[in-house]
């Protein structure tokens, strides 16, 4: 499913409007007429719709609303903006409202609105144009909203909740909390997005007449992954395969007191279907670290102590028997390990994986990675991306996708930026939004498990977008299978293993 931001939206309506000869009213009008509907669908016997509109298009789509709930004899507009400071479109609007009977009464700070329990408060303040914190009698017209939804009263919000982000899902100050969100044309970005997707409730994409070709005209930059599109991407496995065929890896992991990062990494790449793993650790690190795994392979790094210049030559011996590579969960990590790992990518030239302690091991701005001959994903949580940008978590957080794209790019890999609705970004491809996954996946080695599994991905053969964003998928979903069972204060990373294979199952995999 296509998701737009602001800037994307207003492209497709002007294109539609400029270009195609689409009436602007017309589309105003439709978008009306589909709040309508909403509202008469969530409305309750003897319930009035307060329509609170602001001063944009948000506001016209509101006083379309007030005008075709007129019928019902229980509307009431509540004028944020005064329907003769309107302008545009919305100005029209106001004025057929008014024309046809429609009563209005002026917004008055810290005046309760009046609702009750059983009516709808249709929330027209702001749509997508909204580009500063609200302040003022907005946010005051915001509070009356919520309090009128704390006192019983219904919320449907017109495109998004009033002071939402459409871009990033987060609230520019005072925000609308909604019971349901009636949003226009496609999907937005900041409904799909914690935490949007709590504040908006139930969301419904009305189709207003866009036409196809002005969608087109503005290029796609963002996607929600769904289970058809994931799934299509993985091939079943030919009858006549052997382990060979199936891929090889060599894992790169594990350290004294991170044994069980190794063992979740082969756990993921095992489940993800590889036919062949070997793990490269410390001697100490292997007992532990293939308890329970008689399936793989394994080779004593020599030496002790963290990864270093002395251990490149035998990584190398090892790579070409591998059509893979996952290093970092658990990793022996001290002063030398980040020039060991540019060495060891730079020469070996195979797919790779960087997790956890790899990540932390390479200096901000790794821009080399672009260079490299073979394709890389990196798996950084929000703090593991914060310090390779130089950023703190929240100016992180503030932008997922626009900085995940942003890095993608600039550093020539594809970025699953974990957490709550995963990023998996690519150069020159629009950024997939993982719908997977749930709270419970925050506790230790989960990234382990999902490391190995895009490693697996890789070393089968499918691409290294494909492989990130399917191992991004298929990862939530096994967690989303587990939480389902023993709910997501029981979820153990250990316990995805076979979830994992479960949704292999499901998909004939």
């Amino acid at each position: 499913m296509r998701l737009v931001g602001a800037a994307e939206m207003r492209a497709i309506e002007r294109a539609a409007i400029d270009r195609l000869g689409v009436r602007s009213l017309e589309l105003m009008e439709r978008a009306g007429r589909a709040v309508t509907g909403a509202a008469a669908h969530l409305s309750r016997p003897g319930g009035r719709f307060l329509v609170v509109c602001g001063g944009g298009n948000n506001g016209g789509d509101g006083w379309v609303a007030a005008r075709l709930l007129l019928p019902s004899g229980r509307v009431q507009v509540i004028a944020v903006v005064a329907p003769d400071q309107l302008g545009g479109d919305a100005a029209v609007m106001a004025a057929r409202a008014l024309a046809a009977g429609v009563p209005v009464q002026r917004f008055i700070e810290e005046v309760p609105l009046g609702a009750g329990p059983s009516d709808l408060v249709i929330d027209a303040l702001f749509g997508t144009g909204l580009s500063r914190p609200v302040e003022g009698r907005f946010a005051a017209a915001i509070a009356a909203i919520t309090a009128a939804r704390r006192g019983g009263a219904t919320v449907l919000s017109v495109d998004l909740p009033s002071g939402l982000s459409a871009d990033s899902g987060r609230p520019q100050g005072a925000c609308v909390e909604a019971d349901a969100t009636v949003t226009f044309g496609l999907q937005k970005r900041g409904l799909v997005l914690h935490p949007g997707i709590g504040l908006a409730g139930k969301v419904t994409v009305a189709d207003i007449g866009l036409p196809v070709a002005a969608v087109d005209e503005v290029a796609e930059r963002c996607r929600l992954l769904d289970e058809a599109e994931a799934r299509a991407l993985v091939p079943r496995r030919d009858p006549a395969a052997h382990k060979g065929d199936a891929g090889r890896v060599l894992l790169l992991a594990g350290s004294p007191g991170k044994t069980g990062a190794a063992h979740l990494a082969l756990t993921g790449v095992l489940r993800g279907g590889a036919g062949l793993v070997t793990l490269a650790a410390r001697a100490e690190v292997l007992p532990l670290a293939l308890a329970g795994r008689p399936e793989a392979m394994s080779v004593a790094l020599a030496g002790e102590g963290p990864l270093g210049a002395e251990d490149l030559p035998a990584l190398l011996r090892l790579s070409p028997g591998a059509d893979a590579l996952v290093a970092g969960p658990g990793l022996f990590r001290g002063p030398e390990t980040g020039r060991l790992l540019q060495a060891w990518l730079s020469m070996a030239p195979r797919p790779a994986v960087l997790d956890a302690d790899a990540l932390n091991a390479l200096e901000p701005e790794p821009a080399w990675l672009g260079r490299l001959e073979a394709p890389v994903i990196l798996t950084p949580h929000p703090g593991e991306l914060a310090r390779l940008c130089g950023l703190t978590v929240e100016q992180v957080q503030a932008d997922r996708i626009g900085l995940a794209m942003d890095r993608a790019e600039a550093w020539g890999v594809v970025l699953v930026l974990k957490g709550a609705r995963t990023v998996v970004a690519a150069p020159g491809r629009p950024a997939a939004i993982i719908p997977t996954g749930n709270a419970g996946l925050a506790t230790g080695g989960t990234g382990d498990v999902l490391a190995g599994l895009c490693g697996a991905l890789l070393a089968g053969g499918l691409a290294r977008f494909d492989a990130a964003r399917v191992g991004a998928w298929v990862h939530g979903a096994a967690g989303d299978l587990v939480a389902s069972r023993l709910g997501e204060r029981g979820l153990l990373a250990g316990d995805l293993g076979e979830a994992i294979g479960q949704v292999w199952a499901r998909w004939g995999r």
